[in-house]
């Protein structure tokens, strides 16, 4: 029952992590000014990473890889943000980051909903198949060209 309501608990926060990315995404793309988006974003964010180690297991698992790395490169883009203040290299440190930080997350998003949605399973159970990996190469494709127009239009 606990390990339920944790893992609802973990969902929650990934989801709303994932929600406020995009709009901090779309901040940077429109060269908008830092708003409370930001903050709740990486808040949320390096909950869902530091979470995700709460869940019981006996060996590292590629969730945990994933954890490790996004738990570093968000410790960047909050450096970059709140200790650097975006001086300098810090402005495109922190847009590089921060749309990578969330791209992790929508991998994860994906590859959770192809392994519980049954429609989404029945086209890829092993998550091998074409289109699981055509998700991926799109969500990859996206968050880059993204991440590159946010680079360009980001104030610093």
């Amino acid at each position: 029952m606990v390990l339920t309501i944790f893992t609802i608990v973990h969902v929650i926060i990934s989801l709303l992590g994932i929600a406020s990315g995009f709009v901090v995404m779309a901040d940077m793309i429109d060269a908008a000014p830092i708003d409370g988006w930001t903050p709740f974003f990486l808040a949320t964010t390096i909950a869902t990473s530091v979470t995700g180690f709460l869940f019981p297991f006996e060996r590292l698992l590629p969730s945990h890889v994933f954890g490790i790395v996004s738990l570093v490169v968000l410790g960047l883009a909050t450096y970059g943000l709140y200790g650097a203040h975006l001086v300098g290299s810090w402005s495109w440190i922190y847009v590089a980051t921060a749309v990578f930080a969330q791209y992790l997350n929508f991998f994860v998003l994906i590859v959770q909903l192809f392994q519980k949605v049954p429609a989404l399973r029945a086209h890829a159970p092993t998550q091998t198949e074409t289109p699981f990996k055509v998700a991926q190469a799109v969500a990859l494709v996206a968050f880059i060209a993204a991440g590159v127009v946010a680079g360009m239009r980001f104030p610093g």
